[in-house]
């Protein structure tokens, strides 16, 4: 067997309706400390989702800041604009509240308040130099992982997104009450829950650093996921649902921070950064096309998945990949979901400059286990930009 180093969050809370005890819980982790920043976005914030969180953390005496200016993909100035007024609250604990980008931009504060170094400077794996502020993470979505995972990404140049990968992101606590996703749109519920399964199937596949604890919680999370997907899409109510979904999606989180994810990921930053296309829905435009052009390299391990994720499958390893394939193109004509880059704004002319911008993206193209050339690449998009019906 391989060596392997594994890393994960050192705490997790897991109960419906655990938010209500917030202010308590923290105030047992961090019991000399006051002053507490709530990263989130304006939605969630004035929807009243967050109230019982808020006043349990007042209950407990937690002077708290709540910064809700996050939105999807943030960009940089987004982080220092937050970081700034952090820094005017003398903030001690910072606490991730939402989807993936708020819980990316605490990750970012908590590591930009104790010290001078610029955040330019931390983009890359390894490049954080100094330590971080306590930090914890409270997800209301069942997608990004990024509760669990040592990685933020943000947005720069108005299109390009940079990932800053790095140990100390790992928060101290994750805290999941799936009542927060009660009531998510079909839609986004799809978006989100396709992003955590490829997160899985990406790290299942990793050509680099995958190992037996990855590969154990990337199975279990698909197996969740793609059992309860489409009832928590279709009844937004369904608690058993939306408690599978959300552990399925730390699982997969806890994996890929491990085991990286590769082309799917890499080739659906061009089109979220350019075309403001949600992520997990960036992913699923593009993970049929990826799984059929790794299939050549990758089949053996996508049968595994697809006796998972499609039970009763049979066949080679070939006809197993292809049924895999085929069972996301279905999750997505269920699901009602864009299926094709011509619904999401994209046009023909505009998949070379996606292909060249998709090459830019070393750090996860280096994972996926078949090698991806820009030609390649532009294959990929066009195959993606209208597929067969299924």
């Amino acid at each position: 067997m391989n060596s392997f180093h594994f890393q994960t969050v050192p705490t997790v809370i897991s109960e419906f309706g655990v938010a209500r005890q917030l202010g308590a819980i923290l105030r047992k982790q961090y019991p000399s400390l006051v002053r507490l920043c709530v990263v989130t976005d304006r939605f969630l914030h004035e929807s009243g989702l967050l109230a019982s969180a808020l006043a349990d953390l007042a209950k407990h005496h937690w002077q708290v800041t709540v910064i809700d200016d996050v939105i999807a993909d943030p960009p940089a100035h987004i982080v220092l604009e937050a970081a700034e007024r952090a820094r005017e609250a003398d903030i001690q604990v910072v606490l991730g509240l939402g989807g993936g980008s708020s819980m990316d931009v605490a990750k970012l504060l908590a590591v930009l308040l104790p010290g001078q170094q610029p955040l330019e400077d931390m983009y890359g794996v390894g490049k954080v130099a100094g330590p971080r502020l306590p930090l914890v993470q409270m997800p209301t979505t069942a997608g990004t992982g990024s509760e669990v995972t040592a990685v933020s990404i943000v947005t720069t140049g108005g299109t390009a997104k940079m990932g800053v990968v790095a140990p100390q992101l790992y928060a101290d606590l994750a805290v999941l009450d799936a009542e927060l996703s009660i009531g998510l749109p079909g839609a986004a519920t799809a978006y989100t829950g396709i992003d955590a399964m490829v997160h899985a199937i990406e790290a299942y596949t990793s050509a680099r650093l995958k190992n037996p604890v990855s590969d154990m919680l990337a199975i279990k999370a698909l197996e969740l996921l793609s059992r309860n997907i489409l009832s928590a899409c279709r009844d937004g109510k369904n608690r058993e649902a939306r408690e599978a979904m959300l552990l399925g999606a730390m699982f997969a989180g806890q994996s890929f921070a491990n085991s990286p994810v590769g082309a799917v990921h890499a080739l659906a930053y061009p089109i979220g950064g350019i075309f403001h296309v949600p992520h997990g829905l960036s992913n699923s435009l593009v993970l049929a096309p990826v799984l059929k052009f790794n299939a050549p390299a990758a089949s053996k391990l996508y049968a595994q998945i697809a006796e998972v994720v499609v039970p009763g499958t049979t066949g080679s390893d070939e006809a197993k990949t292809a049924a895999l394939a085929g069972y996301f193109e279905r999750l997505v004509a269920d699901t009602g979901i864009p299926r094709s880059l011509r619904e999401v704004g994209v046009q023909q002319d505009d998949l070379a400059r996606m292909a060249s911008d998709a090459m830019l993206q070393t750090r996860l193209l280096m994972n996926n286990p078949r090698e991806v050339t820009q030609a390649d690449a532009l294959a990929i998009y066009a195959a993606a930009f209208d597929p067969p019906i299924p």
